[in-house]
């Protein structure tokens, strides 16, 4: 009861265009979509459309899908869709860092929507139609990732490159053939790949007779906690140490760093898990933490 008085007071007392991406992401908490369309009119009525309005206003589309409202999602989405051209008439993309995010979801919602309505052609032909528009912004990861959710399954994995490597040599794409994989795309900021470490390490132990093997990729991202602006090898440094702080269980696990990695399979979101199964085939994708009991479940499909 606390914390809804507390949404609600937040909500009445600060300005509509104040932080506008939290208070309508505050209503939809709730289950106010009134509230979210009422701070969204009141922020453009004093500050316009701008990047951090249709962040916004994409949010509504997410809420909506979450929901399974589907036509308010799929109006929602195409809507954020027009207004982001428009934008992009006067500036590129990735000029800002809201655009990207209402745009990268909108391509996101608009295409599950499709997905769930049975068109799942459709729905990849628009994101791969979105890919060849967008493929050198910071959304091609994001679109990868929903070509992947709606595709993938039973694909030959595509093999992957290493530009450096920490741990255990990369095996060759022939001896992912043969043994159960468990690709686990993880980054060295990434408090939820720390947290499902301990899960892998323990399915690891415990589906070993069975040949499980895991592959841990990850990639540069031109940072760290303590440098800004890290060269590659004192951010290489870097992941070594949150390797050894945070993944001992993992020590051995091969680590291709590749930026290509992330994109072929569309690791957005960190972690991204993925099974192959004897064959080499993808049999599970999935973007985001996996709790132990359903990892397990999946893992025991492709160990038989």
């Amino acid at each position: 009861m606390r914390f809804r008085l507390l949404v609600v007071a937040i909500l009445v007392s600060s300005p509509a265009w104040a932080g506008i991406v939290d208070n309508v992401r505050l209503a939809l908490a709730q289950n106010n979509f009134s509230a979210a369309d009422s701070a969204l009119n009141s922020y453009r009525s004093q500050q316009g459309i701008d990047g951090e309005y249709l962040e916004a206003f994409s949010w509504v589309a997410r809420a909506a899908l979450d929901r399974q409202d589907y036509d308010r999602a799929d109006a929602y989405a195409k809507q954020t869709k027009l207004m982001v051209a428009e934008e992009l008439k006067k500036r590129a993309v990735d000029a800002e860092p809201h655009l990207p995010l209402a745009l990268g979801a909108a391509l996101e919602v608009q295409s599950q929507v499709l997905a769930e309505r049975g068109q799942k052609a459709q729905a990849v032909a628009l994101l791969q139609s979105a890919l060849q528009r967008y493929g050198n912004t910071s959304i091609r990861d994001r679109i990868q990732k929903n070509i992947n959710l709606l595709s993938f399954q039973g694909r030959t994995a595509p093999a992957l490159k290493s530009d450096q490597s920490l741990g255990a040599s990369l095996p060759p794409p022939a001896d992912l053939k043969g043994s159960p994989v468990l690709l686990f795309f993880w980054a060295h900021w990434c408090g939820d790949c720390k947290a499902e470490a301990p899960i892998i390490t323990q399915l690891r132990s415990e589906f070993a007779t069975k040949g499980l093997k895991v592959i841990g990729p990850t990639r540069f991202y031109g940072y760290t906690a303590q440098i800004e602006h890290a060269a590659p090898a004192d951010e290489l440094r870097y992941i070594d140490a949150v390797r050894h702080r945070f993944y001992n269980g993992l020590l051995d696990m091969p680590v291709p760093i590749s930026k290509y990695n992330f994109d072929t399979y569309g690791a957005s979101t960190t972690p991204t898990l993925v099974l192959l199964d004897r064959a080499g085939r993808v049999a599970w994708y999935h973007p985001g933490a996996v709790p132990y009991a359903e990892l397990r479940g999946e893992i025991e499909k492709v160990a038989r």
